[in-house]
């Protein structure tokens, strides 16, 4: 179960980078050039998307490579990247894979720990 927690908290963290990635420039864009009516607005909650978009894939990648070591310490930061993506983000067709990875491996790890 270590094994598994570390690979699916390492490759949902790395999803979880490409996600990252696109609402953090996102959310720049629209602050630097403007909202487009009906196509292109700024989202509500844009400090959260940003800071979650930084901490969610560190604390994935984290806990993934701690698993085998500290699965319990690994899981818990694992399952605080999952459910930060989940508030962040919400389920939806782009996200599903990463936080389900990410959760799954928390919750493999916590069980093995």
């Amino acid at each position: 179960m270590r094994n598994a927690a570390l690979m699916l908290g390492v490759n949902g963290g790395i999803m979880a980078i490409v996600i990252g990635f696109f609402s953090y420039g996102y959310t720049e864009v629209i602050d630097t050039y403007g909202e487009i009516e009906g196509i292109a607005e700024q989202v509500d909650r844009y400090q959260l998307i940003r800071t979650v978009s930084f901490l969610a894939p560190i604390l994935a990648i984290a806990g993934g490579s701690m698993a085998r070591a500290r699965a319990l310490w690994g899981g818990i930061l694992m399952l605080i990247s999952g459910c930060m993506m989940l508030y962040a983000y919400n389920f939806n067709v782009f996200t599903m894979f990463p936080i389900g990875f990410v959760i799954l491996g928390g919750v493999l790890a916590v069980a093995a720990g």
